[in-house]
Parts: structure tokens; C-alpha cells; sequence
């Protein structure tokens, strides 16, 4: 069975539904996990998608700000939400699949702090907040080994963890989502849960890849001044299904993009 899911920091479902629906109707995944939804559960656009053909939806949402949301063709066995930090600000849920050969498939959907723009923790509450968040999920991850058997983890992690995940390495070391105190919380993540990254397993460095591009920039295509802040990790007994994964940088000029593109990988479980 072929199993296809992406991972997509939509920056507003609402305002983008056109682009989910083109991205499900040219790729078509199984699995579409957004983040930073920006949405309450109860306004949450159900119809057009359900229409499309993702009758199983699972939202952990709130007005204005975060939020995740898994979309599925296939149905679910169960649904999970975890809180970070004491706070319920919707940043993460879990879906465990429940068809064919994928039944049995968990997959963890998350939307890291982004942590504002002082890589300090003593002058930036911000910054503090996702160092905290990482910590406690290293500390989930030690604890639950989500990766022990057939597990996907998706999401807007906005950390650059390589050197080659960065336009320029020397230039963003001091900048949030490059510095060494989230590069190396990150990968203590997902060394904690037992997960490989998949776009890295068939894109090894120094190749570069970047998922998102700032809003400043008036033409992202002219510099490519890029990050790799979108990921997605398998379990280590998915990592032989892994076929594919893919960045689909044309949906950054769509109009009125999210300034993240859609990253998709297919399995044969």
C-alpha cells in the first residue's frame, strides 16, 4: 500500500483553502498535516475539504493564532493531543491510522515556537518559551520512544538543524531558528525519540533545502535566501518503505502564498 503524507505550515486555513485544495487535488496525499491553522475548532472549514474527499479530519485549533490539523483519506483508530509548557496554545495533535496496511501508523503533528527575533532567552520570553518546548519534547521523546514502531512526526519545528538547511550558515548562526541552542536541541529530539529524518536520509548534506522564505524578501527566487524549518521524521521501521520526499517550492508563488511550502513523502507500507 502506497502511503503519502505532507507536512504544511499553511499560515491561516481559512485564508488559504484555495491552496489545500489545489495541493490535494495535484498531489493528492493520504495525510495533510497543516500548522498554524489560525482557526477555532467550530469554524474550522470542514465542507470544502470533506468534499474533496477527506472525510477524516482531526483539528486542535484556537482563534488568531497556532493550531494543527491532520486531513485524511484514511480513517483514524484514535486521536491524541498533548500539551506543552502549561500551555494550551494548540501546537500539537496525533492521529493513529486505522486502514489497510497503514492501520496502526501514528503520526505526530506539531508546530514549534518560532521564537522571535533575540536569540536570547533572558531578553526574549519568546525565545524561552521554545527552548522550554524543545526540552519537554526531548524529554516526551525519552519517555514515550514514539519511534518504537511505525511512526511518522510532521511539522513547522522551526529550527534549520543543518548547516546546509540555511542559505548561509555563518551568517544565520546568530539568528533564531539557526543558533546552536536550537540546532542541537533539536537533534537531541529526535535522537531522544528514536526518529530518522526522511528528507535528509534521501537528500544528504551539503545539498541544500529550504521549505520556507520570508515575507521580506519581494522575490524569494532571486537569492533563494531559504531555511529548512518543515521536517518530517520517520520511525526506523518505516525508514526502508520511504521512497520519496519531496519540496514543492512552486507553491511558494502561488498568490498570496504561506511563506512555507508543503513537503511530501510517500511510503510503501
Amino acid at each position: 500500500m502506497r502511503l503519502v503524507v505532507t507536512s504544511w505550515n499553511i499560515n491561516s486555513v481559512r485564508a488559504r483553502i484555495g491552496h489545500v485544495l489545489r495541493h490535494l487535488d495535484e498531489v493528492a496525499p493520504d495525510v495533510l498535516c497543516l500548522q498554524e491553522t489560525k482557526c477555532p475548532d467550530d469554524r474550522f472549514p470542514l465542507a470544502p475539504l470533506r468534499a474533496a474527499g477527506y472525510h477524516h479530519i482531526a483539528v486542535n485549533g484556537q482563534k488568531g493564532y497556532h493550531g494543527v490539523a491532520v486531513l485524511s483519506r484514511l480513517p483514524f483508530a484514535s486521536t491524541d493531543v498533548i500539551g506543552f509548557c502549561d500551555r494550551n496554545d494548540c501546537r500539537h495533535i496525533a492521529v493513529r491510522l486505522g486502514y489497510g496496511a497503514a492501520a496502526g501508523v501514528v503520526i505526530h503533528n506539531f508546530y514549534v515556537p518560532a521564537g522571535g527575533d533575540i536569540p536570547d532567552p533572558e531578553l526574549n520570553p519568546k525565545f524561552a518559551h521554545k527552548l522550554a518546548f524543545l526540552d519537554e519534547m526531548q524529554a516526551w521523546g525519552s519517555r514515550t520512544q514514539p519511534a518504537a514502531n511505525r511512526s511518522i512526526l510532521v511539522g513547522d519545528l522551526n529550527v534549520a538543524p543543518y548547516e546546509s538547511d540555511v542559505w548561509s550558515h555563518k551568517a544565520l548562526l546568530g539568528v533564531v531558528s539557526h543558533t546552536p541552542a536550537e540546532t542541537e536541541r533539536l537533534e537531541r529530539v529526535r535522537r531522544a525519540a528514536g526518529f530518522v529524518d526522511a528528507v535528509r536520509h534521501l537528500r544528504p548534506e551539503p545539498e541544500r533545502v529550504f521549505t520556507w522564505w520570508s515575507y521580506r524578501s519581494p522575490d524569494f527566487t532571486v537569492n533563494d535566501r531559504g531555511r529548512r524549518l518543515d521536517h518530517v521524521w520517520l520511525s526506523a521501521d518505516l525508514v526502508p518503505a520511504l521512497r520519496a520526499a519531496e519540496v514543492d517550492r512552486a507553491a511558494r508563488s502561488w498568490e498570496r502564498p504561506s511563506d512555507h511550502v508543503p513537503v511530501t513523502v510517500t511510503l510503501q507500507v
